[in-house]
């Protein structure tokens, strides 16, 4: 059993690439997401959501059912054992967080990187899906595939963008993108007090990030920031949010029909 990694295909031809981000494990709701035919791959959020590996593998499944990537955005504290169950789950990609320093960009890398001479990780052959069924995956052919995968990695702490031109010159470091969320508390700011400071801060990052060939993605719900961040280089979009989906709607429409039924 071996699948095309979508992502890494599309980043090695210089192409583009449209994503969404799911915080749902129902694998129905990706293969809804996937049937629309507008994405490349999703995002399953597991920084922020419950899940099982049970519930990975049946997530990824969806999307291979539509021809379509998968990455998972894993936080801090237990990004190895995470990331390293959802490679062998089949997700294409991993979105690591809250990393400061090359040091630690270098320590995920390794983590995640296959245990063999020709790539010096510390990542085994796990009995899951990767390495398929009967017969198995050869090792060394294993070892390509979770090579393969995508690495992102989010820039969301002051220190990050201080140590932006070390973590850029780092192989294997494949795609770059900006937290403010993140990135204003660790300045000690409320992000909405200081959009003008952010929208700078982003913009070396994504200078930085294309003069080292790093790719950006950027967090879009307008066609209009598509186009602004397509006129500074930028080639990957993750359109909308599941969970911020449906505030819109708890909150706008749906207050507005709660205002009517009250008059």
């Amino acid at each position: 059993m071996m699948k095309e990694n979508k992502i890494r295909g599309i980043l090695n031809a210089g192409g583009t690439t449209v994503a969404t981000r799911m915080c749902s494990t129902w694998p129905t709701l990706t293969e809804a997401c996937a049937s629309t035919g507008n994405f490349d791959y999703i995002e399953f959020v597991a920084e922020y959501s419950p899940f099982t590996m049970l519930e990975m593998e049946n997530l990824v499944r969806a999307c291979e059912l539509h021809d379509i990537g998968s990455i998972i955005k894993v936080d801090f504290q237990n990004r190895f054992y995470v990331a390293q169950r959802a490679m062998a789950s089949g997700f294409q990609g991993i979105l690591f967080t809250d990393h400061k320093t090359a040091k630690e960009v270098e320590e995920s890398l390794n983590a995640i990187t296959p245990d063999s001479p020709d790539y010096g990780g510390r990542m085994g052959y796990p009995n899951n899906r990767w390495i398929g069924y009967q017969p198995h995956n050869t090792q060394l052919d294993y070892a390509k595939m979770a090579n393969d995968t995508v690495k992102l990695f989010m820039v969301e702490k002051k220190e990050a963008l201080e140590n932006l031109e070390e973590i850029c010159s780092i192989p294997g470091v494949d795609m770059l993108q900006f937290g403010p969320s993140d990135f204003a508390m660790s300045k000690g700011w409320n992000k909405k007090d200081q959009a003008e400071e952010l929208r700078k801060a982003e913009e070396k990052m994504i200078q930085i990030a294309l003069d080292h060939k790093v790719a950006v993605r950027c967090e879009i719900d307008t066609l209009e920031k598509a186009e602004y961040y397509k006129s500074l280089g930028v080639k990957h979009f993750c359109v909308g949010d599941e969970f911020r989906n449906q505030m819109k709607v708890w909150t706008g429409v749906c207050g507005d029909v709660r205002k009517m039924a009250n008059e």
